[in-house]
């Protein structure tokens, strides 16, 4: 429906614009065509008027013709001197304004239904002497007539045919469209990794085949990152299992009736990593959320001995389970590698909120502190929720965290701050 309504559109505004220009074109030609034919029966009659002029002498004192006139001329052209008719035949349509022109002692012209009258004065000693000739204008008129009839057919011939070409091309260049888009869909589903490579764009093809090679890649990304966080969950969630089934077995084994205690442990830190990195997937639709980072770096630290530094009331542009679940697995990073102290910081810089996780332990070694977060990375014996998630969280929540070999554990998270309401 909207491919076949932006066709109608487009069709309609070439048809649109065709009748616009032929219009003009049909008035303007018209327009000239009639100056033409004016000109050409003004030209006519004083063509006329000259040819009997020059046959006008006197003769005894009197006016007349050397030569004698036609029957087709008498019926056209008529000599008055000194107010008198001496050669012609005036119909008696137009005798009335025949006799006014001859009278006026002017040269002029004048219609008269379909006829066109010019007077003529002729220059003749001791006489008023006028030549007045009549000019049919009805061959002039069917011209015109006929010019703009066949005007106005090959106008609308020309807007039809407009309209057919727009339909036809943009026929064309939809199909080419629709075509790139439903590969561009196929290599989406089953081809990832497939491009249109139309090099450097030399048209509007060429720059949808760039825009859709770019939406390709997207897509592989996507789905790259989705495989990695396949990995990243199947990471986090073995260890803990791995001890739930030894301690499980462990008991069936000593036959004990109670759930050992690690069991629990190993439950809540299970339904922690679920938890998180179903906030994780969710981060993204939480937009104009806004939490108080101190509260949330309480509800994370919980009992644990970790030391809090923060200028006053801060307030960062996530969910509160969102920044709980990017400082919790941090705080207990830091916890397993501290020698005796945990301690965060929080600074504004700007329209972002940095904290600061650190640790007096031995710190990241530099030469792996890019990949501490990836899956299966660590530098100890601990489990849980790993950084790899951490990170999956802050990218979701339009947050940056990124570990620093400063000598001490020191892990920077980055988090957008709250506008001010």
């Amino acid at each position: 429906m909207a491919v076949t309504g932006f066709r109608r559109s487009v069709v309609a505004l070439t048809v649109l614009i065709a009748t616009a220009v032929v219009a003009i074109l049909v008035v303007v030609s018209h327009v000239l065509l009639s100056r033409v034919t004016d000109a050409d029966a003004h030209d006519l009659a004083r063509t006329r008027a000259e040819a009997v002029a020059a046959n006008v002498s006197t003769k005894g004192g009197r006016v007349v013709l050397t030569e004698n006139s036609s029957e087709a001329l008498d019926e056209v052209a008529w000599v008055y001197a000194d107010g008198r008719l001496i050669d012609g035949d005036v119909p008696p349509s137009v005798v009335d304004r025949v006799e006014a022109l001859a009278d006026s002692g002017r040269s002029q012209t004048v219609s008269v239904g379909d006829y066109l009258l010019y007077a003529r004065q002729v220059p003749v000693d001791g006489h008023h002497v006028m030549v007045i000739v009549r000019v049919d204008l009805t061959p002039y008129e069917t011209s015109e007539q006929r010019s703009l009839t066949l005007s106005l057919i090959l106008g609308g011939l020309t807007i039809l045919l407009a309209g057919g070409v727009a339909h036809l091309v943009v026929h064309r260049a939809l199909r080419v469209v629709h075509e790139m888009a439903a590969l561009a869909d196929d290599w989406g589903h089953h081809e990832p990794g497939r491009r249109f490579n139309l090099g450097v764009p030399r048209d509007e093809f060429g720059e949808l085949g760039q825009t859709l090679d770019r939406l390709l890649e997207r897509v592989d990304n996507a789905l790259a990152d989705e495989r990695r966080l396949t990995d990243e969950i199947a990471h986090e969630l073995r260890t803990p299992l791995t001890v739930l089934r030894g301690e499980a077995q462990l008991a069936q084994l000593s036959g004990e009736p109670v759930v050992p205690e690690a069991v629990l442990s190993e439950v809540d830190r299970l339904d922690t990593a679920i938890t998180t990195i179903l906030r994780a997937a969710r981060a993204r639709t939480d937009e104009g959320t806004r939490c108080d980072l101190g509260s949330a770096a309480r509800q994370a630290i919980g009992s644990r001995a970790v030391e809090v530094a923060f200028p006053g009331k801060v307030e960062v542009a996530v969910a509160p389970d969102v920044a709980v679940s990017l400082l919790s697995p941090l705080l207990e990073n830091g916890l397993r590698h501290a020698k005796s102290r945990v301690w965060v910081t929080a600074r504004n810089q700007g329209e972002a909120i940095v904290v600061d996780v650190l640790d007096d332990g031995p710190g990241f070694d530099p030469a792996e502190v890019d990949r501490v977060f990836e899956a299966g990375v660590t530098g100890g014996d601990g489990y849980g929720l790993g950084l790899p998630v951490v990170r999956r969280i802050a990218a979701s929540a339009g947050a940056e965290v990124r570990a620093i070999a400063d000598g001490r554990g020191h892990v920077e998270v980055t988090l957008p701050a709250a506008r001010a309401t």
